[in-house]
């Protein structure tokens, strides 16, 4: 299964592409460090979303052309941006005050698990891991919805989607949609329900991969993306 999965899934650009397509226009949105910040480049014509960074912008856009950096606009994962008409900067204080006084519609973030009940474990503890949980449990706890980009599996082939968490936790019961590799499943009343799939897949091979039961409420729809 792993060497079949490996064939299929989808690349995180292709998830990014696929999360980008449900941010709605006018929405304020926090991007996650890493694979969560492609989103910004795939926003569909005609949409304006107002990314927030907690080092202290809103307003950024697309990465800049490789040399023509300035390495005083950084987002939080000290990635170089642009900035749109509007921009604003301010204190870190004041974006974590954004963030805590429930003024972003959407934070979508990676993760290490996710459980079935929406909690989510996304920081460790482990070797060479940084020991904290940074921003992230800010951003679960305020936003009024939190997303997660991740692919369906570990490296070494075991869910991500867990009856329960079973390393630290960002926050509880936060989780209200996760974008995989292999799905679009929600988090509906404690239980996975799964949305979309990848037309090349059987729902039982799906099942086999996730580590909590998949629901299914409404016709699951093919999980189709462009060749980025």
């Amino acid at each position: 299964m792993t060497l079949q999965l490996d064939r299929i899934k989808l690349t995180n650009d292709q998830i990014a592409w696929r999360a980008a397509q449900d941010i709605a226009d006018g929405a304020y949105v926090n991007l996650g460090i890493g694979f969560p910040e492609k989103i910004a480049r795939f926003q569909p014509e005609g949409r304006d979303v107002i990314f927030h960074t907690e080092n202290g912008v809103t307003g950024f856009g697309a990465a800049p052309a490789e040399g023509q950096e300035d390495w005083d606009l950084v987002n939080a994962g000290k990635k170089a941006i642009t900035t749109k008409p509007g921009a604003a900067f301010f204190h870190h204080a004041d974006s974590f005050a954004m963030v805590r006084g429930g003024h972003l519609d959407l934070a979508v973030l990676g993760a290490f698990q996710v459980a079935e009940n929406g909690d989510l474990a996304n920081w460790s503890t482990g070797k060479g891991a940084v020991p904290a949980v940074g921003g992230a449990m800010d951003l679960v706890q305020s936003a009024k919805r939190v997303a997660v980009v991740t692919d369906h599996v570990t490296k070494t082939g075991a869910p991500k989607l867990v009856d329960r968490c079973t390393m630290p936790l960002t926050g509880v019961g936060c989780i209200t949609r996760v974008y995989t590799s292999l799905a679009v499943i929600d988090v509906v009343d404690g239980r996975f329900v799964l949305r979309e799939k990848l037309p090349a897949l059987s729902f039982d091979d799906l099942q086999s991969v996730t580590g909590a039961t998949l629901n299914v409420t409404d016709p699951v729809a093919d999980l189709a993306v462009p060749a980025l």
